[in-house]
């Protein structure tokens, strides 16, 4: 075995979460769908939506949109195409009640995150980047159109909301935050897959993105290992994706980056922290390595280097 997948390996069996280690199986060792799903059952809630620091840097145990999110990339991730399963009809109706959602919009921060640890940009009435109107609602309405049924009114809201998050982001020729960026990315691959070019025009889509990426990804090198930045590993992770041709050398060189900062556990370091929560803190971030760890020997997979 590759000696960084080897390290990997380690530290994801030694510290993961059960919900990272099927993750990891069913990446890298034959691991079931099943699996996974399994152990992402125990984040849902009753209304469908989620909770319980599935995004590690909020333990609110209430759904939220930001945790729901977070669900569907998972599902994303391991390829999930049956509208039916019991997990995915869940965050349905939990996006169709109506709950944390408002002009169109679902909140990225929720009250009662302040009742519970949390990092200080999920704290509701905090500042942050991350709260653009669009993170994370460009997602969920991809979400809802790839897998509602056609012509509900579920499905008709999804269409109107990406409609609404296309012309948003073609009013202003600003680059948008790189997590806002990634929702619209999700947005797109899920009206590809769902075959409906018809709700806006996706070349065009396409190109937009393509310069938003390129004006996101950090340049300078020199900041890659000391601060919070954006790697191409936001956006994509194989030489198929569609902003590989623009960003080639930069994410040739984040593979060599991967390569050579991986600690002595396996692990790699979390660029950022929590000022309050001292304890949690130290919890969340091992849950994060464990993301981080998968999230980066899957980059090393795509683009051919284990």
């Amino acid at each position: 075995m590759d000696m960084t997948l080897s390290k990997a390996r380690n530290f994801i069996y030694r510290n993961a979460r059960p919900i990272d280690l099927a993750r990891w199986q069913y990446h890298f060792e034959n691991g079931s769908q099943d699996a996974v799903l399994g152990a992402l059952s125990y984040y849902q809630n009753e209304d469908g939506g989620f909770g319980h620091a599935l995004e590690a840097d909020a333990w609110n145990p209430h759904s939220s949109p930001i945790q729901t999110w977070a669900a569907t990339e998972i599902l994303h991730e391991i390829r999930v195409t049956d509208s039916s399963h019991p997990i995915v009809s869940g965050i349905l109706r939990y996006l169709e009640s109506g709950r944390n959602f408002e002009n169109n919009l679902w909140y990225n921060t929720i009250k009662s995150n302040n009742d519970y640890p949390h990092a200080p940009w999920w704290h509701a009435d905090g500042e942050s980047t991350s709260h653009h109107s669009y993170n994370p609602t460009a997602c969920l309405a991809g979400f809802i159109i790839r897998f509602a049924k056609p012509g509900s009114r579920l499905n008709m809201l999804g269409r109107r909301i990406a409609k609404d998050a296309y012309d948003s982001l073609f009013s202003d020729e600003t680059v948008e935050d790189m997590h806002t960026i990634a929702c619209y990315i999700r947005l797109m691959q899920y009206i590809e897959e769902a075959y409906y070019n018809d709700i806006l025009d996706v070349p065009m889509l396409k190109e937009k993105l393509r310069a938003q990426v390129k004006g996101s990804i950090t340049a300078d090198l020199t900041a890659w290992g000391n601060a919070y930045i954006c790697k191409p590993s936001q956006f994509f992770n194989t030489k198929d994706s569609c902003f590989y041709a623009d960003n080639q050398s930069i994410a040739e060189y984040e593979c060599d980056f991967i390569t050579k900062t991986q600690l002595d556990d396996g692990s790699w370091p979390i660029p950022w922290d929590w000022s309050d929560y001292p304890e949690e803190w130290s919890i969340s971030k091992n849950w994060w390595k464990a993301n981080v760890v998968i999230s980066n020997c899957l980059y090393l997979r795509g683009f051919g280097k284990i």
